[in-house]
């Protein structure tokens, strides 16, 4: 499978081997406790109990594995799989290097919470510059980054902190396996937020952590199946199902990003765009060279609340909400969720809608919302 597109893959991701009136992806697999043997116990079966066994969910780890180019572990959200890596590897004493410009509720928990067990919380802005890592445990990244979208060079800071003796975690949400593979890159684990792009129709939480380092693996599990932050059988099947169009939706959402960037750069209404796909944008340079395909989100600035919330009434396609990578195009005013950008900072999604419309009702949004 290493060989195939990434169309293909995603198609085929972890999928059982073909039986003759089975169906294609095996459905959900509802249950708390399974069969045992009388005599033997669970040593028998791979299910003993549904925390740490599921048929299912197993189905899906296999699939991210396969795309991530790790084995993996999913959890019940994002922000889940997020803190239970953190928690895993840290302890007292231990210092950690967090984004200053990554997902607000992550630096909430990590000046909340690992501050207030003992750990040593750095932050440090995507693009850098990074602090002396002499002495860290971890540096996450999120590249590109939720929602400013800055690039980090993951080879160069992988490098740099595995000379000082510090694991290197990215979250790849944004770009998804298929827009670039941390792993390949020099990272020691991946994590994401499954709720958005990679399964693409907003009808579900998931998290993701992703590794191949056999020791990590074994903490990650050992940390969920004691805190129980999996996902339910139905979540983890809609999930593998969705896998399979990641390729397709992608390629229209990255073609509506890079039509509506274009759009957005020559009208003087609206500032601060980013998009790294753009040849002028800052994170170009390290984006074009790391990244296999650039993402569907781009933030941008309307100045002030009244006027997003203008544009937002006036457009036909663009939905107010929160998340991203999903079908149908939204858009997030991200301040009202108490994150600090500016009032009028917006993070666009593109959804999978025909590009000339989508442009158009932009347009015509834009237009309508004034200065």
């Amino acid at each position: 499978m290493a060989d195939d597109h990434d169309g293909t893959r995603c198609v085929h991701a972890g999928l059982p081997e073909p039986v003759p009136g089975e169906p294609f992806l095996p459905g959900p697999v509802f249950a708390a406790p399974y069969h045992l043997d009388p005599w033997a116990g669970p040593a028998t079966a791979p299910n003993g109990y549904g925390r740490p066994d599921n048929p299912t969910r197993r189905h899906l780890e296999a699939a991210i594995g396969e795309l991530e180019g790790g084995q993996c572990r999913v959890f019940a959200t994002g922000q889940a799989a997020i803190t239970g890596l953190l928690l895993t590897v840290l302890r007292p004493g231990d210092t950690v290097v967090l984004p200053t410009d990554g997902y607000f509720p992550v630096r909430s928990f990590a000046t909340d919470t690992l501050a207030g067990i003992g750990v040593r919380v750095l932050f440090a802005p995507t693009a850098g510059p990074y602090p002396d890592l002499d002495g860290v445990r971890l540096v996450l990244v999120e590249t590109p980054a939720n929602p400013g979208l800055d690039v980090v060079d993951v080879p160069a800071l992988a490098a740099r902190a595995h000379a000082a003796g510090a694991l290197v975690a990215v979250d790849n949400t944004t770009a998804t396996p298929l827009g670039q593979c941390p792993l390949d890159l020099g990272a020691d684990l991946v994590v994401a937020s499954g709720t958005k792009a990679l399964t693409g129709h907003s009808d579900l939480l998931l998290g993701y952590v992703a590794t191949r380092s056999a020791d990590l693996l074994e903490a990650v599990t050992g940390w969920r199946t004691i805190t129980g932050a999996v996902p339910g059988p139905f979540d983890a099947w809609l999930a593998h199902r969705s896998l399979a169009t990641l390729d397709l939706r992608l390629a229209r959402q990255t073609a509506n990003a890079e039509a509506l960037a274009r759009l957005l750069v020559a009208r003087p209404d609206v500032t601060g765009l980013r998009w790294p796909g753009l040849p002028d944008d800052p994170a170009y340079a390290v984006a074009s060279v790391q990244m296999r395909r650039m993402p569907g989100v781009l933030s941008f600035d309307l100045g002030d609340a009244e006027r997003v919330a203008r544009f937002l009434d006036a457009a036909r396609l663009v939905a107010a909400a929160t998340s991203f990578g999903g079908l149908h195009t939204t858009a997030d005013r991200r301040a009202q969720w108490g994150d600090d950008t500016a009032p009028g900072f917006v993070r666009l999604s593109c959804g999978v809608e025909d590009t000339v419309d989508l442009v158009a009702d932009v347009t015509a949004a834009l237009d309508t919302a004034g200065r």
